[in-house]
């Protein structure tokens, strides 16, 4: 599912770009992925543009600190925790932005999920959103994560 999802981010640069749904599962049979990924990566988009459009619509802010219940912990693991934070911290994701980030990677249902996993996460909510990274967090995002060493949090 998720080479779907770097697929869609590297071919439409912008997600207004995209066909319908019928006719984007059809070009993406063509170009060579399985139904079942297809289906599971459509389905997985539909709800995460669902989110998207809500926290548009939203503007709380957010001055408290986040706890992981020990579901949340289990499936995302200390790296991805520490990434989410980092990310916030550097103003890249909102606090609503983050939940979304939270509940669509808690949806793939396996655990833990891998950072890289969590960086697609993000750039398909700002890519949903229209938002583009800047070109130094776009690096951190799309990075190998055997380049770096693993983020502390101080």
């Amino acid at each position: 599912m998720f080479d779907i999802l770097v697929y869609l981010y590297e071919t439409y640069y912008r997600p207004d770009a995209c066909p319908e749904p019928a006719a984007l599962a059809r070009k993406l049979s063509a170009v060579g992925f399985d139904d079942v990924e297809i289906s599971e990566a459509l389905v997985w988009l539909t709800d995460l543009t669902a989110m998207a459009g809500v926290e548009q619509t939203l503007t709380a802010a957010s001055t408290g600190t986040r706890y992981y219940v020990e579901e949340e912990q289990d499936v995302l693991g200390t790296a991805a925790i520490g990434f989410i934070q980092f990310l916030e911290s550097a103003k890249v994701l909102s606090p609503l932005q983050r939940e979304i980030v939270i509940e669509r990677a808690l949806a793939l249902d396996e655990a833990p999920v891998t950072l890289g996993k969590l960086k697609v996460i993000v750039l398909m909510l700002l890519w949903s959103q229209g938002k583009e990274p800047d070109a130094l967090m776009f690096d951190d995002l799309f990075g190998s994560d055997e380049e770096q060493a693993p983020r502390l949090l101080h």
